[in-house]
């Protein structure tokens, strides 16, 4: 008996993977066990047998003096352990990169002339060669006999794997793919060297080839380390290919359980690729493309939000911006007011198409509607709103804080001379409207989509408090933008609040050199923004337990704003973020705990 191979795992597997899990453990999701407990599964199932005969027919030992004895079909508990720690290990690894990932846009529809089928092809028969010459390595009965076995235990796997998944395997960031196979692989060759130099494991001479990665390393060695991250990364590569489809297209799966069965998994797999919806796709890819340039915070925010919920919230902001960016980027007053116009339209189609008796009909009436009154690049933003589950209040409220909006001119395009938010009160009705509605949206969508875990005076309570959330945003938004604002010739701060400071709003406008007036004005915003957070991030807690974390992540992300410009000194400048990228990290990551 001896400790050879459990201080390997003292040493050089438990701290990675303890160090994984504190590191991941925020962000950790019951999916993400289940895909875990699902990977470590297979892993034990599909490596043992193997391993044993490997061990049954001397191909490699253990020498009695480096394991301490215990033994599972003559495989020594260390080696069980290693298959448990290394599958943990390589996991985590690949969860927290590819967290940020939104999976769906990586789906593509396939017709007859996709070359990407080639790529599937010749994948499968560059596998199939491999597994021929490794088939005949163990004929052979000679040095390549260790080299066949490992090939011919792996590649069936691979096989399988790649022709389910190719295009996942192929589309997704190397940082999801290569990334999660190089580094585990890299660090256990490290190990492994220095175990085969201290004899913890022995490769039996005469089957195996003899040449070396680098000294101490057997070229065997390294490619099984190589195909076993391989095949654990493709696993969990196919595991989200699944779920991605599963997700995506609800046409197709309408309903889909928190953590869907094997059987389910392998059904959203088979689904022919010709049979994607492209539009919905597109649409996807379109929101996530503007998430992420219009709103650094919430795009960080949204990575921390799963299943169906975090699709549904990407695509209502789609929505929310592209409305907004309608009437904000309009030629003139009167345009923007028939683009208003032709939104409420959209609305009332909208919610006309909920009613089944004339469902198809109204749903045509609403295609029409936008294919004909919108630009082309709104189209999928438009049809892609979910307000099947959303109510119509909170979108009706939106285009009034968009008309509001439009106070600030004339029909002509001149300054008006009097600006339409002349006290706090009206400043609180506008927030309320433009991000007061998209917050109590979004606790909409966590309440469709997590049902039964709040009483309905509860979600009452919860949406009050989402929108008090929506205004203390709006006003660190304010406060950021007082200086870009005025360019366009508004001014958010309420009229009173400038005679109070004995400015106009036209000064406020034309004229900047009051910089410590409005400093002043700009620390108000911020103190009230503050304390209107104050009063409802209690509300939080009440939410269901999986969305909670990624809540206070989307509303510390922003709070993070007003920290930032809270700091003596701080001066906006356009076109810089206002929190860099590691501060967001940490902040988001301190929400989480």
């Amino acid at each position: 008996m001896g400790y050879d191979y459990a201080l390997v795992h003292v040493k050089y597997t438990i701290p990675p993977a303890i160090a994984l899990t504190i590191l991941y453990r925020p962000l950790l999701t019951r999916l993400d066990v289940y895909k875990i407990l699902f990977l470590v599964t297979i892993a034990l199932v599909s490596t043992t047998p193997w391993d044993s005969y490997l061990i049954r027919t001397r191909i490699w030992s253990y020498p009695e003096d480096v394991v301490i004895g215990p033994k599972l079909f003559d495989i020594p508990l260390e080696e069980v352990f290693f298959f448990i720690v290394q599958t943990y290990n390589t996991s985590l690894l690949y969860l927290l990169l590819s967290k940020p990932t939104f999976h769906p846009i990586y789906l593509r529809r396939q017709d007859k002339n996709d070359r990407w089928k080639y790529f599937k092809l010749a994948g499968n028969l560059l596998l199939g060669l491999i597994l021929k010459k490794a088939i005949n390595l163990i004929r052979d009965e000679g040095a390549g006999t260790y080299m066949g076995l490992i090939l011919v235990w792996a590649v069936p796997f691979l096989i399988l794997l790649w022709s389910l998944a190719y295009q996942f395997i192929l589309g997704l960031p190397v940082t999801n793919t290569l990334l999660p196979i190089a580094l585990p692989t890299l660090y256990l060759w490290i190990v492994d060297t220095l175990a085969l130099r201290r004899g913890t494991w022995v490769i039996e001479a005469g089957t195996k080839l003899g040449t070396h990665l680098w000294p101490g390393l057997e070229i065997e060695e390294a490619v099984f380390f190589l195909l076993t991250n391989t095949l654990i990364v493709f696993g969990l590569v196919a595991f989200d290919n699944a779920v991605a489809i599963l997700h995506a297209f609800p046409s197709h799966f309408p309903s889909v359980p928190a953590l869907p069965s094997p059987a389910l998994l392998v059904r959203a797999l088979l689904l022919p690729a010709a049979a994607y919806d492209e539009d919905r796709i597109e649409g996807l890819s379109e929101a996530v493309e503007r998430l992420h340039k219009k709103s650094r915070s919430f795009y960080l925010a949204s990575a921390a939000f799963s299943s169906r919920l975090r699709l549904d919230l990407i695509v209502l902001y789609s929505f929310c911006r592209v409305a907004d960016d309608l009437v904000d980027n309009a030629a003139s007053p009167l345009e923007a007011r028939k683009y208003i116009k032709r939104l409420r339209t959209f609305l009332d189609l909208s919610y006309k198409a909920k009613d089944p008796m004339a469902h198809d009909q109204n749903v045509g009436s609403v295609v029409r509607h936008v294919v004909t009154e919108f630009p082309r690049n709104t189209h999928t933003a438009l049809l892609q709103l979910p307000t099947s589950r959303l109510s119509s209040k909170h979108l009706y409220d939106l285009l009034k804080g968009f008309e509001m909006d439009l106070g600030f001119q004339t029909s002509k395009g001149a300054l008006t001379s009097a600006f339409p938010i002349k006290s706090e009160y009206e400043l609180d009705v506008y927030s309320s409207r433009v991000a007061g509605t998209v917050a109590a949206m979004c606790i909409e969508l966590v309440f469709f989509h997590y049902p039964g875990e709040a009483s309905s005076t509860l979600q009452e309570q919860i949406l009050d408090a989402g929108n008090t959330m929506g205004i203390a945003l709006q006003y660190t938004n304010i406060a950021r933008d007082i200086g870009t604002d005025a360019l366009i010739q508004r001014v958010y701060l309420p009229t009173s609040w400038l005679k109070e400071e004995n400015l106009t709003p036209e000064q406020a406008i034309q004229d900047q050199i009051f910089v410590s007036k409005f400093e002043r004005l700009r620390k108000r915003l911020l103190d009230r923004s503050f304390a209107l957070y104050e009063d409802s991030r209690s509300a939080i807690d009440k939410l269901p337990s999986e969305v909670r974390g990624p809540m206070r992540v989307a509303c510390e992300s922003y709070m993070e704003i007003g920290r930032t410009l809270r700091q003596p000194g701080y001066r906006v400048r356009k076109g810089e973020a206002t929190v860099d990228g590691w501060r967001r990290l940490t902040v988001a990551w301190k929400a989480l705990q």
